[in-house]
């Protein structure tokens, strides 16, 4: 009896340790290294006809064009009601936990949030469209410190709000106020306070959230400003190297790509891509080749074995060789719009507001499925967001949870 019973407890701890084997949080802007990929598996490989099974929405979020950050056991994203930007916590069943006001919210064009939050253990941060940095608990919601970034820096605010969703790494928060020789700075996510600015780069923001890589010795964030891609030193803020890049509206809002010391970088409005090569040290980089077919806008793309995926401003999805800039294949599928890749499959969120899961072929893209987002308001913008086999959707004031896992 008591082996029995033994056996029975073992084999249900197994069970549950297998059915969460597959679930990995989503804890920032494009996933769990802020690239657009996740090692979540489990996930179906066909939707039905109508779309997966709708777990839960809530629509209450006000305006806003956040993404959704996952992290233990909660779902977070923000949203600006009256003048106030809020950040919402959710539970798991779609119940709200709490919510609380960060600050001023953004009004100018497209009023509402562009930031998705950071979480980082205990805590999430956050940065408004009008430059301002919170840290919040975030178990409770609890109001820890805050920082005016662009009053505080010499900076000004651009065209349609900043719109950066901030780095974590290490003891360091990561920002771009673009102010005077403070185009980025770090911050001690402790505290608040300053660490270091970008001696030397006094350009504005460009609406991109920013990746680190390790490169040799060197820790490096990559990132593009107002007319300028920057490699800079983690450490001391020093910039490594600077290439020019005068765009139209001074957009450049799609976070590098990076892999083996090949570092993607795409503009909308026809400016194509480039593919930039780091030292071994990181100290230094040169231009590869560029490329026009692929002009993302601001969906982000994806580096999938070797090969870039994203949709171009025009709508055509393009995969693009990273060595070489050769233009592999094109599609419209669900015409422009944001992508992710999870459990072998691209998520494709068009701006119309169909959702498509979609296949790589060696020789062209396959729509294995797609439905039609229906609940929210104003564009589509958000990017998807997958976590414990889960999609999560924001379109404008409304936040959907979808259920993907294989049964």
């Amino acid at each position: 009896m008591k082996y029995t019973r033994i056996t029975t407890i073992v084999l249900s701890v197994v069970l549950c340790l297998s059915s969460i084997a597959g679930a990995v949080d989503w804890p920032q802007f494009r996933g769990p290294t802020r690239d657009g990929l996740s090692g979540e598996t489990g996930l179906v490989k066909k939707w039905p006809d109508a779309g997966p099974k709708e777990l839960w929405s809530f629509e209450g979020l006000g305006n806003g064009y956040a993404s959704v950050s996952i992290a233990d056991g909660l779902v977070y994203t923000t949203g600006v009601v009256g003048d106030d930007g809020i950040l919402f916590a959710f539970d798991l069943n779609g119940d709200v936990k709490w919510k609380v006001t960060y600050g001023p919210g953004w009004k100018g064009a497209n009023p509402g949030t562009r930031t998705t939050p950071t979480i980082d253990g205990d805590r999430l941060y956050l940065m408004s469209g009008l430059g301002r940095i919170a840290c919040h608990n975030a178990k409770t919601g609890k109001h820890i410190w805050h920082r005016d970034t662009l009053e505080e820096f010499g900076g000004k605010n651009i065209r349609w709000g900043i719109a950066e969703s901030v780095l974590i790494d290490g003891e360091k928060v990561i920002c771009t106020p673009g102010g005077k020789d403070a185009t980025v700075a770090a911050l001690n996510k402790m505290t608040g306070k300053t660490v270091w600015t970008s001696k030397g780069l006094s350009e504005l923001s460009a609406y991109c959230s920013p990746i680190a890589i390790d490169r040799g010795p060197n820790r490096i964030i990559l990132t593009m400003v107002e007319q300028s891609i920057v490699g800079i030193d983690m450490k001391t803020g020093e910039i490594f190297w600077r290439h020019p890049n005068k765009v139209s509206y001074d957009i450049s809002a799609v976070t590098p790509a990076y892999e083996n010391g090949m570092m993607y970088v795409t503009n909308g409005y026809r400016h194509g891509g480039h593919m930039f090569e780091i030292s071994a040290d990181g100290k230094e980089s040169s231009k590869k080749w560029s490329e026009k077919t692929l002009d993302v806008h601001h969906g982000g793309v994806v580096l999938v074995n070797g090969n870039i995926h994203g949709a171009g401003t025009r709508g055509v999805w393009t995969c693009v060789e990273l060595a070489s800039g050769e233009v592999k294949f094109t599609d419209n599928l669900v015409g422009k719009g944001a992508v992710i890749y999870v459990d072998g499959l691209l998520y494709c969120y068009g701006e119309k507001g169909t959702l498509g899961l979609v296949k790589i072929n060696p020789a062209g893209y396959e729509m294995v499925s797609s439905f039609e987002i229906k609940k929210g308001t104003n564009e589509h913008w958000g990017h998807p967001s997958i976590s414990d086999g889960r999609l999560y959707i924001r379109h404008g004031n409304a936040l959907m949870c979808y259920d993907i896992k294989a049964k």
